[in-house]
């Protein structure tokens, strides 16, 4: 008996018509759901709410690939939710006959969110940062999930925050989770999800996790990561929600005997977290923080910008405008980012591989901003202490002088050195901008670091 197109049409709708029958169980709106392959039928199906905007997000947890099939369908119209590093979505519009039909699951483990409120797994654009590293210690931040929110003071009761203010009240913080693992571990073979990687066993020793307001104005969590192995590439990823997933960025460890501690969580240089100069912190404590830095070094610190803060606020803040872009309140900020990176000279050493953001066939290799300090020679910051090791000091950006020459003004005569006449003894020249006058961007770089672990010059 020959079977007609006709009759082959009939025979698969009826088909799905039986499979829509056997759906036993129905997910709800905004809910996270996790599964195993290996406990639903195969194929499972359940049924989805009626929505104007439904998000269908899945999210493969196994760590090896997986063969499973996702796709919705109404009986008659179908369409497959293509997976691409663990995860898939969908978003639509739904009636009361719409249903997920899984297949092939085999052994796999996942997790399904169905939500009217966008995305709930979701691979996230913005990046974790890299702080910096000694041979055995690392600090790292989370994306930033919320921005400070303080109103524009106003003329006559234009005041500025106070040179050693205390950080306010952070605001509601996701759940936040670093996970850290040398590369060879190839985490980025793994399914990129946030069930997938929170499996991974993370490297190293968590000594600190805060949350912490970064110079830009930014909330973020902080970490501070001990008993790592010395001169070792890491991966690191953020999760945030157990479902959105930063990363991965890299990073590799100073070598066995680079001499300089971290210092980090300074309220005053709130964007200062690198290696300084200076002699190993005294035990228990295994970097520097606000209640371990000699005070002979933030209390001349805190008097130039109580200083600088009296003198900007001698012009009529909030009343006359000296820029249509540029407030008292920026100028203040970017004299602190300046005045914190010339006053904690940062220590680095030369990469020992070349990036592979910068290692295509025409590239040019870039070398960091590196100032060799030999033993015994006053530090560029005469209030440091001569330390009786050598090291290499990596200069600040250009641009962070320039962005307080744009953001203060005129009549405090601040005034940067100019690319062409020796600026590169002091400042780290052409990474960011190009040096050209006049010129934004364009640098050899294009930025003062890559997710690469590379550092060209203090960005602070």
């Amino acid at each position: 008996m020959r079977i007609t197109p006709l009759q082959t049409s009939l025979l698969c709708i009826f088909s799905a018509y039986v499979v829509l029958a056997q759906a036993q169980q129905s997910l709800p709106l905004n809910s996270l759901s996790t599964f195993s392959g290996s406990s639903i039928s195969d194929p499972a199906t359940f049924g989805l709410p009626a929505s104007s905007s439904l998000t269908v997000s899945v999210a493969i947890c196994s760590s090896q690939a997986s063969s499973a099939l996702f796709s919705l369908t109404n009986g008659s119209d179908s369409f497959e939710i293509q997976l691409e590093s663990g995860f898939g979505s969908w978003t639509g519009l739904t009636s009361n006959n719409i249903f997920l039909v899984i297949r092939s699951a085999g052994q796999s483990t996942f997790e399904v969110a169905v939500s009217d409120n966008g995305t709930v797994h979701e691979i996230l654009n913005t990046l974790p940062l890299f702080g910096d590293s000694t041979a055995n210690q690392a600090i790292l931040f989370s994306p930033p999930f919320a921005v400070e929110t303080t109103s524009e003071p106003t003329y006559p009761n234009y005041t500025l925050p106070l040179a050693n203010s205390s950080l306010p009240n952070a605001p509601p913080s996701p759940t936040f989770d670093l996970v850290l693992a040398p590369s060879s571990a190839q985490l980025t073979s793994f399914s990129q999800t946030g069930c997938s990687l929170a499996n991974v066993s993370s490297t190293g020793t968590v000594e600190l996790n805060n949350t912490w307001l970064r110079g830009s104005g930014e909330w973020t969590s902080q970490w501070f990561v001990d008993g790592l192995s010395p001169n070792t590439n890491y991966t690191a990823y953020v999760i945030q929600d157990r479902v959105k997933v930063s990363g991965p960025i890299y990073f590799i460890t100073k070598s066995s005997s680079f001499p300089c501690p971290l210092v980090h969580s300074l309220p005053y240089c709130p964007s200062t977290a690198y290696a300084v100069p200076l002699p190993p912190p005294q035990s228990p404590a295994l970097a520097y923080d606000a209640t371990s830095i000699p005070t002979n070094i933030s209390d001349p610190l805190l008097q130039y910008m109580t200083n600088f803060t009296t003198m900007l606020l001698t012009f009529g803040c909030g009343r006359d405008l000296y820029s249509p872009l540029q407030t008292c309140s920026d100028c203040q900020r970017e004299y602190r980012s300046w005045l914190c990176s010339v006053s904690f000279p940062r220590c680095s050493e030369p990469s020992p591989t070349l990036s592979e953001s910068s290692s295509g066939n025409n590239a040019q290799a870039l070398f960091s901003a590196l100032q060799p300090q030999p033993s015994g020679v006053t530090p560029r910051n005469p209030f440091f202490p001569v330390v009786n090791y050598t090291y290499n000091s990596l200069l600040p950006c250009l641009e962070v002088c320039h962005a307080v020459d744009r953001a203060c003004p005129y009549f405090l005569g601040i005034s940067c050195p100019v690319p062409q006449f020796n600026a590169d003894a002091s400042y780290g020249v052409g990474f960011i901008d190009s040096g050209e006058p006049g010129v934004v961007g364009h640098g050899t770089a294009g930025m003062a670091q890559d997710r690469w672990g590379n550092v060209w010059c203090n960005g602070n």
